[in-house]
Order: C-alpha cells, then structure tokens, then sequence
C-alpha cells in the first residue's frame, strides 16, 4: 500500500520527499527501500498467481464456459477439464482476491464492504438530500444486475437539484476505477458544459470503492467535498423518494 501511494504521487512531489514525510508521521521507509521493492524480482508464488489470474478470468467471464456467474468450485473443475492443475482453495484465494463471485440462487450479492481502516470523511448530509441549485450535491452509488454473459455493474453520480445522471460507467465487475469513471464522466460533462463544480458535496457510501485513496485524491483536485454516509445508505432513501 505504501509502494502504491509512493508510484501515484512520485511525479508530482518525487520519492524521496514523500519518504521523509512518511517517516516524520511514523511509516519508516527509506528510498533505497523502496526502489529495492520496485526492483526485486517477482517470487515464483506472485508469477504462479498472475498466470492463473489469467486464466481464471478467462474462464469466468467466457460466455461458454463461466459466463460470469460460476463459483470457484466450477470454476476450478473447469481449469482441471483444461489440463490446468491447480488447487481449489487457490482457485478460491484468487477469486476472492479479483473480486470474482458466482452467483447462487437465493442469495443475496453485497457489492458493498467498507474498508474498516480507511479514514472517512464526515458525514455532511444527514440523509436530507436537497439542493438549492445545480452542482451543489451530488450523490454516488453502484448497482449490478445478473445478464446471461455475467454479472454488470454500474456506478453513477446524480445531480441532487435535477435527478440527472451526470456520470456513469458499466463494467464487468468492481474495482475502483468503476466509481471513478463515473465520477470523471461527470467531472467532464460538468468542465464541457462550463459549470464549476468546485465546493460540491459528494455524498457516497462507506464502500471501500469511495474510500479509496485515489478516489480521495481526485475528489480533492477538483476542490469537492467528500462526504459519507453508512454502508448502502447513500442514495436509496433519494431514489425512493424520486420514485414516488
């Protein structure tokens, strides 16, 4: 995680700055540390589970095979049926780790987890989502729907004065970038329309997607304010509200 935020900010402020303030706030780490890592080999565990990463999405998002939908145990006996040995539990690991997860009848999917040790901003709404004019609010979320060639997700962002979707992006599963598309698309649509949208509140739930570093970060360069509700309470009580 260090490494990650010492690549994302090294061209603005260089490596060795980022290191002496890390340091003076308690997470040591030298640049020869950290151009060490940068360097050293992959081990043959990390090079064995970037192969079968590969495979393993292959298989699930193949519209003949996992299409999307299939659990770790077919998921696996669909590798083995390929010639591909590996053990289940690691078919396990992996998919865990991708975010990949087949869908079971009956069972609800959560596309939510907060991430216990992110810092979360304070929350400025208080569940009364009204706006005065445009760009004032804006309220985030994702949903995902079941298809025959898997499982899609789609994050928006709504404009809280006219329930407009000013962003909005699908994909075929949930990893950061999916809220942050959106949340670009609706930083570009504002930027073409010429509105500021500096001071905007940006209310999400506490989802790790929204609490997410790089999400943070580029909510701060556009001079948004961040703001965070309770896991899943971000927008339903607005969407019912409109939908009646």
């Amino acid at each position: 995680m260090v490494v990650q935020f010492i690549d994302d900010h090294r061209d603005r402020f260089g490596v060795e700055p980022i290191c002496r303030v890390l340091t003076e706030y308690g997470v040591k780490i030298a640049p020869s540390g950290y151009y060490a890592f940068k360097t050293r080999p992959d081990s043959a565990r990390t090079t064995r589970d970037a192969e079968l990463i590969a495979e393993i999405e292959r298989v699930f998002f193949d519209r003949n095979l996992g299409r999307g939908i299939s659990g770790a145990r077919k998921i696996w006996r669909l590798l083995r049926r390929e010639g591909i040995q590996v053990a289940r539990c690691t078919v396990e690991r992996l998919m865990r780790q991708q975010g990949l997860r087949g869908v079971r009848r009956g069972r609800k999917f959560v596309p939510t987890r907060p991430d216990e040790t992110a810092i979360r901003p304070p929350d400025h709404v208080q569940r009364r989502f009204r706006a005065n004019r445009p760009n004032e609010l804006w309220v985030v979320d994702f949903t995902y729907v079941p298809t025959w060639s898997g499982m899609a997700f789609t994050a928006f962002v709504t404009d809280v004065y006219s329930r407009r979707t000013v962003g909005w992006r699908t994909m075929s599963r949930m990893p950061t970038d999916l809220p942050l598309d959106a949340l670009e698309m609706a930083l570009w649509v504002r930027d073409r329309a010429g509105e500021d949208v500096t001071g905007v509140i940006q209310h999400s739930d506490a989802g790790s997607q929204y609490t997410a570093l790089r999400y943070s970060d580029r909510l701060a360069e556009v001079g948004a304010v961040a703001s965070i509700g309770t896991v899943g309470d971000s927008y339903d009580c607005e969407h019912n509200r409109c939908a009646v």
